[in-house]
């Protein structure tokens, strides 16, 4: 089975996502990687190591305009014969996949987190993740976005042969004004460690506990909708139901009261310990561990006894 896998790359590196998706689409059949803008040949190659056997990338058009990547994966999809089209569930695949249903009469499988079973379903995350089920999709082909940190990146191959390709985008309708890059070293879906704020911070000034219980841990930082919105930290890092969904390995939610769009965005983390003063707060109903007490005297004591485990090992 021919299995084509859109990914993105900003030209600087390779996401750990896009490896996922690879390594997800080797256990279906016969890789094909469809990418544009100006990443290096010799970064793009690095694919085949996941089971890529080509990599196709189109450099007449950077960007993440949806429907220039639409018509892009449609033409390398009719190039190579592709069965199934794998995304990432992130932003973009979540923006393109639909477009390209749509465009190839192709049925969606969204949240995917498995391969086709022998029946040919498909095991996805329903109702926010409070649930898991199963999806037959019955077009002849067949489109898969596969929920980030849902499968472990495994290198089995050598590198990937990558080839110059017209996708026949077309120009673009959007007009870019400005670029921001998120700010810190681990990108927030990728992460496995996030310690995450919300209005319990009470402002902008004291994000300081955040951050800096984050840098001894080596986690990534987030924040709930409100905290975004009131513009005491950028949106990149709104996680929740309209931010960024995660799977972490352990999620530290700080005077964070757990509405369910928030749930729905981290539910899927394989620890959640919550740090609340109220006892009463939703959050800990999903919480591994809780601690009923003041972010203000929890954070600061968590962060030094992190130190002391990290200076005696």
């Amino acid at each position: 089975m021919s299995v084509l896998v859109y990914i993105n790359s900003n030209g600087e590196k390779i996401a750990k996502n896009a490896f996922e998706a690879v390594t997800y689409s080797k256990k279906i059949g016969d890789v094909t990687v469809v990418t544009n803008g100006k990443a290096d040949d010799s970064m793009l190659a690095q694919l085949g190591k996941y089971g890529a056997s080509k990599v196709l990338v189109d450099r007449s058009f950077e960007g993440i305009d949806e429907q220039q990547i639409t018509r892009l994966v449609a033409t390398a999809a009719e190039n190579v014969g592709a069965e199934t089209i794998v995304f990432s569930n992130d932003l973009i695949g979540k923006a393109v996949a639909p477009r390209l249903s749509v465009k190839l009469s192709a049925g969606l499988v969204a949240g995917a987190t498995g391969v086709p079973q022998e029946d040919g379903t498909i095991p996805v995350n329903v109702f926010s993740g409070k649930a898991h089920g199963f999806v037959k999709v019955n077009t002849d082909k067949k489109i898969i976005a596969l929920l980030p940190n849902s499968i472990q990146p495994e290198e089995t191959g050598a590198d990937a042969a990558v080839e110059e390709f017209n996708g026949n985008a077309g120009d673009s309708r959007v007009t870019v004004k400005e670029t921001k890059l998120p700010e810190g070293d681990i990108p927030l879906p990728e992460a496995e460690l996030v310690v995450s704020g919300g209005r319990g911070l009470k402002g902008p000034e004291n994000w300081n506990l955040i951050t800096d219980l984050a840098t001894e841990l080596g986690a990534a930082t987030a924040c709930s909708r409100p905290v975004a919105d009131s513009d005491w930290r950028p949106h990149h890092e709104h996680v929740g139901q309209t931010g960024v969904a995660i799977r972490p390995n352990l999620y530290i939610a700080a005077g964070i009261s757990g509405a369910i769009q928030h749930l729905a965005g981290v539910n899927g983390s394989k620890t959640i310990v919550v740090i609340n003063t109220d006892d009463e707060a939703p959050f800990f109903k999903a919480a591994d561990y809780g601690v009923v007490g003041d972010a203000f005297e929890v954070l600061p004591k968590l962060t030094e006894a992190v130190k002391k485990f990290k200076a005696s090992n």
